[in-house]
């Protein structure tokens, strides 16, 4: 450590030293581990091909560690080849019976397992899996009354890792197009249609990766008081067709774990945040589920009021997923928006919801933030309090030195890349229009918006006298911290699949 508590790491591979000032162990982040190579999936149509194939090289171990899975979904629609089954149940069943040494771990949050009661035989099929001695099942109850538990991790060998914001679950499956009725956008049983979705999710290698099986394994204890010895070393396969946005880079991971049962809280997600927009010079871009944590609007309020502060651009869905969370989540956002639009005095700030080319709404699940040309983030935490401090949360982050203009540059692409997604233009475009815009993310966007494919302005509602007074306060479903759960508890006792996606 310097004595300005700036953090020094050296890049293995690379000579010179890169000065992290964001990412500090203990403070905003758990460790920093060298990454052999990084990839952004975008979009769980991507993720789930790729994911796929990197589970058929699983030599030892797979863990799996997720909100919600369904044995049903397909992870690839367009692969017809029938040697492999594509049905997520079948498929690790397929894998332990082929693989004589592979052990499948899956741990799922149990109050999920109430929501799939809706859902047909997935509780059948999952006990089912129970039978077969190496895919072993368990269900998360280490958390608190009424929280979730939220990340969405995959270790396959402790070489290669998945973490992010996807879910292998029903509703996920999209592709980049989010085209206006895709016939493939279905419910595995039931063939119901569901609305376009945005998602995002990070691949690493090397000691990431394996920092990343010590934390799906430590969470497995905790879960289970059952102990996983991490396998034995294997070179890692990468995915065919899944190219690197970095390689030989250190990677963050940043948690959120509420207090219980004798373990002391971790907040090193919401210090990173909160760290992030202090250290912001120019521009910070952030796609997320929801915008309802008061830290952080005041957080960006308090950059807002400054003369020379920097730019926020927010990508959210239209509204959230279920009428009472739209409620809650909803009313929140629209009175921190309140907050923000008071502090806004120089036009910094802009809160965008992305429709199709039809103009329906593209749900967006993803949770990123890029500020700057600096730091990548890539997770499962959303911008509310229960993803601060009640939740379990998951993320990767990396944060380039002054003297790494490539990263800096690849950095800067995937920001430009998930905007020409959004706004259904080349992006080729999109870096035309910043660059014309002397680097106003703001400015670039009202340039490109059309009446087709792109980002809406989002217009907070009025707020009725029931959401100003009792579904308004967060601490209903969005509370901070495990001590202020009392009315989400009892919510609980009558509403069991209240929940953060």
């Amino acid at each position: 450590m310097q004595g300005d508590g700036r953090l020094v790491v050296a890049n293995e591979g690379e000579s010179g030293i890169a000065m992290r000032t964001v990412l500090r162990p203990g403070e905003t982040c758990w460790r920093i581990e060298q990454a052999d190579a990084v990839a952004v999936i975008i979009d769980a149509a991507d993720y789930l091909r790729v994911v796929r194939d990197a589970m058929q090289h699983a030599r030892h171990s797979i863990l799996l560690i997720g909100w919600d899975f369904d044995t049903r979904i397909e992870l690839d629609p367009a692969d017809d080849d029938g040697d492999v089954p594509n049905k997520l149940g079948r498929f690790l069943k397929w894998l332990v019976k082929n693989r004589p040494e592979l052990h499948v771990h899956l741990l799922k949050w149990n109050l999920g397992a109430l929501q799939s009661l809706g859902r047909g035989d997935t509780p059948l099929v999952v006990l089912r899996w129970v039978m077969s001695s190496r895919v072993h099942f368990r269900l998360d109850h280490a958390h608190p009354a009424a929280a979730a538990h939220h990340q969405k991790i995959v270790v396959i060998d402790d070489a290669l890792a998945f973490c992010g914001g996807i879910d292998m679950t029903a509703d996920r499956w999209d592709t980049r197009a989010h085209t206006d009725d895709d016939p493939r956008r279905r419910r595995p049983t039931t063939r119901r249609r569901y609305g376009p979705w945005h998602d995002a999710t990070a691949a690493v290698t090397g000691d990431a990766a394996r920092a990343l099986g010590d934390l799906a394994r430590g969470r497995w204890e905790r879960a289970t008081r059952e102990k996983l010895e991490p396998p034995p070393r294997v070179e890692p396969h990468w995915p065919e067709g899944l190219e690197p946005l970095a390689e030989h880079v250190p990677v963050a991971i940043s948690r959120t774990m509420p207090e219980y049962d004798g373990r002391k809280a971790v907040h090193e997600i919401e210090a990173l945040y909160l760290a992030v927009i202090e250290a912001t010079e120019r521009t910070l871009y952030i796609e997320s589920q929801y915008f309802a944590s008061r830290k952080v609007a005041e957080a960006m309020a308090a950059r807002l009021a400054e003369p020379d502060g920097p730019e926020f651009v927010v990508v959210n869905p239209e509204s959230a997923d279920g009428w009472l969370e739209e409620e809650v989540m909803g009313s929140s956002r629209a009175r921190l928006l309140r907050l923000i639009e008071r502090a806004d005095v120089h036009d910094r700030f802009r809160l965008y919801t992305p429709v199709t080319e039809g103009g329906e709404d593209i749900y967006v699940h993803a949770k990123v933030l890029v500020m700057d040309d600096r730091l990548l983030r890539v997770g499962s935490s959303n911008l509310n309090n229960r993803s601060m401090g009640f939740d379990t949360e998951c993320d990767l982050s990396m944060e380039a030195g002054a003297d790494e203009k490539e990263l800096r540059t690849r950095i800067l692409h995937l920001r430009h890349d998930l905007m020409a997604e959004h706004l259904g233009v080349a992006i080729e475009a999109v870096e035309d229009a910043v660059h014309a815009a002397d680097g106003s993310l703001i400015q670039a966007i009202e340039t490109l918006r059309s009446e087709g494919r792109s980002l809406v302005p989002f217009e907070p509602p009025e707020l009725n006298e029931l959401e100003e007074e009792v579904l308004a306060e967060n601490e209903l479903l969005d509370p901070e911290r495990p001590s202020r759960r009392s009315r989400a508890l009892r919510l609980s006792r009558w509403l069991p699949w209240v929940r953060s996606a």
